[in-house]
């Protein structure tokens, strides 16, 4: 899902993205999800909706 969201803001740019993406996970995820998203593989996540989660969990 984290995927779908970034692509779906991608034509934002990079950065306003990535800050958009991380936004919209703080907001609307549920506290599992966001754990959940933390602690899985990262492997498969497009550039954008991996530095989101990176920034999601650095600032908790």
């Amino acid at each position: 899902m984290a995927n779908q969201i970034a692509a779906n803001l991608a034509a934002m740019g990079h950065d306003q993205a990535v800050a958009e993406t991380q936004e919209h996970i703080a907001k609307f995820w549920d506290p599992r999800m966001k754990a959940g998203i933390a602690a899985a593989d990262h492997a498969a996540l497009s550039p954008i909706a991996l530095a989101a989660i990176t920034r999601l969990t650095a600032s908790h």
